[in-house]
């Protein structure tokens, strides 16, 4: 009889922890829509998303270069973090020693718990320095931000591609190595395909972070809300231009801000569910 209230307690208790992130998460919504929707109208729909021009001060509101500008950065942080990450997750799960692991595994969840600033002080310091040796200028830009989002996107990928790696049943890779294949063979042909749903769990977080990240993009991107011309031009993206200008915005100005993030969100649920497709057909 204990047992049962015990677990009728717990029961409610979970009921109540799952319906208030949902209230938060509704709450959020409806704040962001509230505000944000009314902007887009009074701006207009095709001038607010497809406008190439943001000058507040003659009220002219168009995000597209900032669209632009998280895409190209967050595309760029794709491919330099996700094989990295990945090919590092692998090694840690199938090929890496004991003592090795014992002192990689702690240097990629400290890389986890390095906040946002110190990361941008690292970009401004190390990354823009060196891309500015290399192709002149101001050494902020696409490129940069790139580099540096593709490494703080790295302890997400690599932590939950390992855990999904190491979940694969043993008897997989044994039935692989029974069928003639080698270590190599049975990890990459077998292991690491078994466990794709979860790798690319971890690549959408990995995105989420990347498309939301602000302190240390501000930092090293040049933050010019122009669409950039290549890989080493400045560029803003969404999360900047909001940080940036919330601060003394004011009426439409905030108003156009928070339809920012309401872009903004619209943009991470349209990638959540494409890559929630592709896995369902690639089942």
């Amino acid at each position: 009889m204990a047992n049962k209230c015990k677990e009728k307690a717990m029961h409610a208790l979970f009921l109540v922890a799952a319906c208030m992130s949902i209230l938060a998460v509704a709450i959020i919504c409806v704040f962001m829509f509230a505000n944000g929707v009314p902007a887009i109208t009074k701006i207009g729909f095709i001038d607010f998303i497809f406008g190439k021009e943001w000058i507040p001060n003659q009220n002219i509101y168009g995000i597209f270069p900032m669209i632009v500008g998280s895409v190209y950065v967050t595309a760029g942080a794709i491919i330099i973090g996700v094989p990295i990450g990945l090919l590092c997750a692998i090694f840690l799960a199938h090929f890496c020693g004991e003592k090795t692991y014992k002192v990689l595994k702690p240097a990629v969840e400290l890389l986890a718990g390095i906040p946002s600033i110190v990361y941008g002080f690292f970009g401004l310091m190390v990354i823009v320095p060196i891309m500015q040796n290399i192709f002149g200028g101001s050494g902020k830009g696409v490129l940069t931000a790139s580099i540096l989002l593709g490494i703080m996107i790295l302890p997400t990928i690599i932590s939950v591609a390992e855990t999904n790696i190491r979940a694969v049943p043993k008897s997989y890779y044994e039935g692989a190595l029974a069928l003639g294949d080698t270590h190599e063979q049975a990890v990459f042909r077998v292991v690491v395909p078994a466990a794709k749903s979860g790798i690319m769990a971890g690549v959408i977080l990995g995105i989420g972070r990347a498309i939301g990240e602000t302190m240390a993009v501000i930092m090293i991107a040049g933050n010019q809300p122009m669409i950039p011309d290549g890989i080493t031009s400045g560029v803003r993206t969404m999360t900047a231009n909001i940080v940036l200008e919330m601060g003394y915005a004011a009426e439409l100005h905030r108003e156009a801000l928070i339809a920012t993030g309401v872009v903004l969100f619209v943009f991470i649920l349209i990638i959540n569910l494409l890559f929630s497709a592709v896995k369902k057909k690639g089942v």
